[in-house]
């Protein structure tokens, strides 16, 4: 499954807040500078998905949430747990990256991240930040960031607990023990998720595919313990696991009764040192490991193996300079180590990164400078650099501004790829780079908040085969504008949420749009609270997309048609910890594809039955 993107044309670690920061109630975000800060003093545009999002959601993965956001398209290749990629702000599938309490958990083979393999039940909230961002990150943060959370304990020693059932035989079970003891906090959680499935191919369009439904289950583990010595010394210890059996369909199968599937595990192991230097200084080192793995079977038989090891260290120094400015100074060493079936001509290589940020307040203006070097062991140094700017004209009302490089470095697949059939890898290649200028207009008062941003995005270098397909070279060039707009209001006991994004992602040199990604989609939605019981409706747009580089049938031209999905939820709380939740997703039973020739569940129905603390 890793392979498939090999011929696509176009498709770290932050601090985090203090338990005693306070922020005038306002929502405290650290992804979008890696200093914690209110989230009305963003100068990046950034989105979160709450813990109480999550739960009145009734969605059992992480990809169903993002699917709300604005600037952020996801694809699925036939179902929970198949084979997806997210196009943020219209760049490719690789240049997003994702980060699991600030660990990678990225494939140094494929350059994505397995967000398909996340359940929500281990997830407390997620920040996704759209926008070049490889300043703080370093690579692939040419579209955004995406950091997702999990949980902690918090209050009294207590359970949790949520088991749920639904349309094609999904069930759900989920269980955990978490809270705070003395100077002790510590969460442990598991999870089940299963389900038969549908068949991922449609057999009208790829008769060779097995026809059969293509099932999934997972298994997810997650445990954070820590321990504060003193008010200015704190050691926590974090582990995750995620592992996915997943069947697929093959659309070139030699024989339609061959069954395909593959295992897909994450992992993430992390300790991290906190303490405070001075009254003035903060400093947060973390040693981490964030694996992929993933094995393929055919009829049984392991027939492909592809494992990153992502072995990460890092030391963040956070400096207040007066109580409106703030210093970041920080380094950080990446080793990445592939182990396959797949003989690469190289296996491993290490980053050696230096970063450092200010984020000022000067009355009504605020700034953001980050500067950034990524020192690659088999391409050299990447250096990317932001500058932000803001101006507050009233209490409500601000403008930002910044611009920004990024870059995303070649992976193994690109460098490293053993002559096979004609083709090998190019270990002459250079990173990807892009220039992002972006201008916003925000509004933020009481319950009230709206958000409007423009955005320009150039990228060059990208990495594409050549002519002849015999091996990767940099060549292509792609150009992104468009304008995001995202509101969320409150009046009394209903909610209201929308976003809209209009967007132009095209090869720069033939003026095509990029394939798989709509010029426009949106979402509307609102929740109606009547006593213990939530109601709530979600309505989701997108346009038509390209498929003519369908990795499928590359050399017929395609067009994936618009397509309007309608869901509802239903939240009864009969008690403060017992609740009932209730999802139809695809109310009218829209018939649509995201990726050709690949199935998409027509109307189902999924509820459950939660205890929280």
């Amino acid at each position: 499954m890793k392979r498939l993107f090999l011929f696509y044309p176009f498709l770290s670690l932050p601090v985090w807040a203090d338990d005693n920061s306070l922020f005038d109630g306002s929502e405290v975000v650290v992804t979008a500078s890696r200093i914690a800060q209110p989230i009305d003093q963003s100068l990046e545009d950034i989105s979160v998905i709450s813990q109480q999002d999550i739960r009145s959601s009734g969605a059992p993965d992480v990809l169903t949430l993002l699917r709300n956001l604005a600037g952020v398209e996801v694809t699925q290749s036939g179902g929970i747990g198949k084979q997806s990629s997210i196009f943020m702000r219209g760049t490719n599938s690789d240049h997003v990256l994702v980060l699991l309490d600030g660990v990678r958990i990225d494939s140094a083979t494929a350059g994505t991240s397995e967000v398909d393999q996340l359940m929500l039940d281990q997830i407390d909230h997620i920040e996704v930040v759209r926008g070049n961002a490889s300043s703080l990150y370093g690579s692939s943060a040419i579209g955004g960031v995406i950091q997702i959370f999990t949980k902690k304990g918090a209050g009294k020693p207590s359970f949790n607990f949520s088991s749920g059932y639904g349309s094609y035989n999904s069930r759900q079970l989920s269980s955990g023990f978490g809270g705070v003891v003395g100077n002790n906090q510590f969460q442990i959680q598991a999870s089940k998720y299963a389900t038969d499935g549908i068949p991922a191919v449609n057999t009208a369009l790829a008769p060779l595919a097995n026809p059969a439904a293509d099932g999934y289950s997972n298994v997810s583990l997650s445990a954070n313990v820590s321990h504060r010595f003193n008010e200015d010394h704190k050691l926590s210890f974090s582990g995750f696991q995620s592992r996915g059996n997943n069947a697929y369909a093959n659309a070139f199968a030699a024989s339609p009764t061959d069954a395909y599937n593959n295992i897909s595990s994450i992992q993430k192991l992390s300790l991290v040192e906190e303490d405070s230097i001075t009254s003035d200084w903060n400093s947060r080192l973390m040693l981490a490991d964030g694996k992929d793995n993933e094995r393929d079977f055919l009829n049984g038989t392991q027939s492909d193996l592809y494992q990153t090891d992502n072995q990460q260290a890092s030391w963040q120094n956070t400096v207040t300079l007066n109580p409106e400015s703030k210093l970041l100074i920080g380094a950080e060493k990446l080793d990445q180590l592939v182990s396959s079936t797949t003989l690469f001509t190289q296996t491993r290589r290490n980053v050696n990164s230096l970063f450092a940020g200010y984020d000022g307040n000067y009355g009504a203006n605020q700034v953001q400078a980050n500067l950034r070097q990524d020192d690659y062991s088999d391409f050299g140094a990447a250096n990317t650099w932001l500058l932000g700017y803001g101006y507050r004209f009233t209490s409500a009302w601000r403008a930002t501004v910044n611009y920004s490089t990024a870059f995303k470095a070649p992976t193994f697949n690109d460098l490293y790829y053993p002559l096979t059939f004609g083709y090998q890898g190019n270990p002459n290649l250079q990173p990807e780079r892009s220039r992002n200028a972006e201008a916003g207009l925000h509004y933020d008062r009481g319950s009230q908040k709206v958000d409007f941003i423009y955005f320009n995005n150039n990228i060059n270098n990208l990495i594409t085969s050549n002519a002849a397909g015999t091996t990767m070279v940099n060549i292509n060039q792609a150009k992104i504008d468009g304008e995001e707009l995202s509101y969320d209001g409150k009046f009394g006991d209903t909610g209201l949420t929308a976003s809209l994004t209009a967007q132009n992602p095209r090869d720069a040199l033939t003026g095509q749009t990029l394939p798989l990604r709509a010029k426009f989609y949106s979402t509307l939605g609102a929740t109606q609270q009547y006593g213990k019981l939530q109601l709530g409706g979600q309505w989701q747009h997108s346009g038509s997309r390209d498929a003519s580089n369908s990795i499928v049938y590359p050399a017929v031209p395609i067009t994936l048609q618009s397509y309007n999905l309608v869901n509802l939820t239903a939240n009864y709380a009969w008690t403060k910890h017992w609740n009932v939740n209730a999802r139809i997703s695809n109310l009218f039973n829209q018939n649509y594809m995201l990726v050709y020739p690949y199935n998409t569940y027509g109307r189902t129905v999924f509820a459950s039955v939660n205890y929280q603390p």
